[in-house]
């Protein structure tokens, strides 16, 4: 397969949708963009969660462009939904602004599809994941949350959503035995506003449980879907997890 000159390819001709680096924060990108006046046939957006590769330009389709989809993509990014045609393709992950190829992954997108392109695990095991999305409204009153576990060194894990004034002892778990590349799928939830709490597998909830990871309070819009992705934190920081949200349907449009 040929290898894309990316050093070549004029930047402004492509949507190089700017990632947002999640040191430590919950990122959320709304995922309803598109181009006016354009109606995309399907959409896609990249997430890179490696925690360690350096920072990457994906290609679609590299043996046909020599222009990049998106550019320097560092670690926690989500980008926003790009348009693009429906039918087969080829996503890969190049060092940016080289032409090594890390990683790629194959599949095909549906015509009015929403697609998530996950980029994850370590450098030296670097793994692209086509991940389909929920791109139509969760039921009235319900908020529709997928669990991804990137999270390499966390081991396996439980999921709660906690609610405000809610003692973390009296909530069942939204989800338990999540290990590294566990998918959930989606799962209707009241909406409403959460902390999310990951413990070890197992634990049973007390007043003195000392959580892996607690989210800051997020509301989750009714018939909104969301996408959360369970990350190591960056490196050479501190032991622990982390999370990014990102937003796969939005009943406002926005």
């Amino acid at each position: 397969m040929p290898s894309p000159h990316p050093q070549l390819a004029p930047r402004s001709r492509r949507l190089a949708a700017l990632s947002i680096l999640a040191a430590g924060l919950v990122v959320g990108l709304t995922g309803c963009q598109s181009i006016a006046g354009i109606q995309p046939l399907s959409q896609v957006r990249v997430i890179n969660v490696s925690p360690d590769s350096p920072a990457l330009d994906i290609y679609q389709n590299p043996a046909q462009s020599s222009s990049a989809e998106l550019y320097n993509v560092g670690f926690g990014a989500v980008s926003s939904y790009i348009p693009v045609a429906a039918g087969a393709f080829t996503h890969a992950a190049y060092n940016a602004g080289t032409q090594q190829q890390l990683a790629s992954v194959h599949g095909s997108f549906a015509a009015g599809g929403q697609y998530t392109v996950l980029v994850g695990n370590t450098a030296a095991s670097l793994q692209m994941t086509a991940l389909k999305d929920h791109a139509y409204p969760a039921p009235a009153g319900k908020v529709a949350l997928r669990f991804l576990d990137q999270a390499t060194h966390a081991g396996t894990v439980d999921v709660y959503l906690v609610p405000p004034r809610t003692p973390f002892s009296h909530v069942s778990p939204i989800d338990t035995g999540l290990s590294f590349t566990s998918n959930t799928g989606y799962i209707n939830a009241p909406a409403g506003s959460y902390s999310v709490v990951v413990v070890r597998a197992g634990t049973v909830p007390t007043s003195s449980t000392a959580p892996l990871y607690t989210s800051s309070r997020t509301r989750y819009a009714s018939s909104s879907a969301h996408t959360i992705v369970l990350i190591d934190p960056p490196p050479s920081t501190f032991a622990g997890m982390q999370m990014i949200s990102a937003t796969d349907y939005d009943p406002s449009g926005n």
